[in-house]
């Protein structure tokens, strides 16, 4: 079995899922006693949330860029930054290490492919809706993205920032959530995205009229297949 780090914290609500799923996944496959063998470094997120609101993405690239690299001295093979919104330091990430980054959007990709979906409906931060380092990704594999419009954007954002990861689910704003999916699958998404780690915490699979597809339930299924690789032969 092959060691996968894991750079979390942001939040950790979400990042315990991540050791939860990579956990069962490999029992599952492994059975008996199994569990993965993974490292992981967990931030501070205090820190991070304020560096996002001020724009200091050079200063988030260095702070990842440092928790990879510990990540890689703990001995991981691969890296997994459990959080979307951050892979706006992917570059930096990738540049500090010699140890791949598995990118959040690289199964999210391969799961739209099996489904055939060209356009999708994507709910993450503003900083996921608005900027171009993850449409710009996913649109350069041939999909379509649709974002909330405003005030739905702002709700989406809110929800994240002020509830889901200080550990608030509200009912008022899964309904919230599930009337902007809704919409979302009016104007012609084909499927809706949680492109954010801590979504899923509140909205899933049922709860729109088209798939929901939960990246971090992707993300962590596909780290169980990287680590068993050489086990498959």
């Amino acid at each position: 079995m092959k060691r996968i780090g894991l750079i979390g914290g942001m939040s950790w609500e979400s990042t315990t899922l991540y050791y939860q799923l990579i956990n069962t996944g490999i029992r599952a496959r492994l059975g008996g006693h199994s569990s993965a063998d993974l490292v992981l470094r967990s931030v501070d997120f205090g820190p991070v949330e304020a560096l996002q609101r001020a724009g200091d993405w050079i200063g988030l690239d260095a702070m990842m860029a440092q928790a990879a690299q510990d990540v890689e001295a703990a001995g991981a093979e691969i890296i997994l930054l459990c959080t979307n919104t951050m892979h706006r330091c992917a570059d930096a990430i990738e540049a500090a290490v010699d140890i791949p980054l598995l990118h959040i959007a690289d199964p999210l990709e391969i799961a739209l492919a099996e489904l055939e979906i060209e356009t999708i409906g994507l709910l993450g931060t503003r900083y996921t809706m608005e900027q171009g380092f993850y449409r710009e990704r996913l649109e350069a594999a041939g999909i379509e993205v649709l974002v909330p419009e405003e005030p739905d954007r702002s709700d989406v954002h809110r929800i994240i920032y002020e509830e889901l990861v200080v550990g608030r689910v509200e009912e008022a704003s899964r309904e919230r959530y599930k009337e902007i999916m809704e919409t979302l699958a009016g104007d012609g998404a084909d499927a809706i995205v949680l492109a954010c780690t801590e979504i899923g915490l509140l909205v899933g699979e049922g709860d729109a009229l088209v798939p929901v597809l939960d990246t971090t339930l992707l993300h962590a299924k596909a780290a169980v297949e990287w680590a068993l690789g050489d086990l498959e032969g």
